[in-house]
């Protein structure tokens, strides 16, 4: 909204919805909904496509994290990872694209830990690596309508996902960050406005990892 978007933000929780529309002075529209349900997508989009005609943007960042070694994963643990991280972002895209012009921008939200295989987060690493994998190939489909995919793999960051941990989980997690700290909502949203952005013009099908370089030394 600073950079003059109209900004639409959708999720399950409407407690939280009105929080991020109060923190913006009102200037957003908030759409309850579940992205992993058909009919709730049908209405966002819905929703987007009568008050603008159009979609410039999107940002997919809908996710979950369950702990599971392989010895205890059970059906509906993966079930579960897969149809929030990617089955609901597969059909956002699906229903975005045909609202965007040439020009247009899709950001899709993944992790480093699609590629550095943490113990106990197989199903949510494999569904973060199926995020990367779908990037590739949506540059390919979409370059030719003007559209440009990219991902963005937060590592550690401070947000309410990682409040149930213990400090003991915190440290461990900052120690084998290079820059000693947990990253900050407000860098990933930089970055993502960096991807959306004319400024990233010339760049498609990558990842940007914002991760203090966790998983880049």
């Amino acid at each position: 909204m600073a950079e003059g978007a109209r900004v639409f933000i959708s999720g399950r929780r409407l407690d939280h919805l009105n929080e991020a529309v109060a923190l913006t002075g009102g200037n957003m529209t908030a759409i309850r909904g579940d992205v992993t349900n058909r009919d709730d997508l049908d209405r966002l989009f819905e929703a987007v496509k009568a008050d603008t005609g159009k979609l410039d943007i999107l940002v997919t960042s809908s996710g979950i994290s369950e702990y599971s070694t392989i010895d205890e994963i059970s059906e509906e643990h993966f079930d579960k990872a897969f149809d929030v991280n990617v089955r609901g972002m597969v059909f956002a895209v699906q229903r975005a694209a045909p609202l965007m012009p040439p020009g247009g921008a899709i950001v899709l939200i993944g992790s480093i830990a699609g590629f550095i295989g943490t113990p106990g987060y197989g199903a949510y690493g494999a569904s973060k690596a199926a995020v990367r994998s779908f990037a590739r190939t949506w540059t390919n489909e979409l370059a030719a309508r003007g559209i440009r995919v990219n991902t963005l793999s937060p590592g550690p960051t401070d947000t309410p996902m990682f409040d149930g941990l213990g400090e003991e989980v915190r440290r461990s997690l900052v120690a084998q960050i290079p820059l000693g700290r947990l990253g900050r909502p407000d860098e990933v949203a930089a970055a993502a406005l960096f991807l959306a952005s004319d400024e990233s013009s010339f760049i498609a099908g990558a990842e940007l990892c914002i991760d203090g370089g966790m998983s880049q030394v």
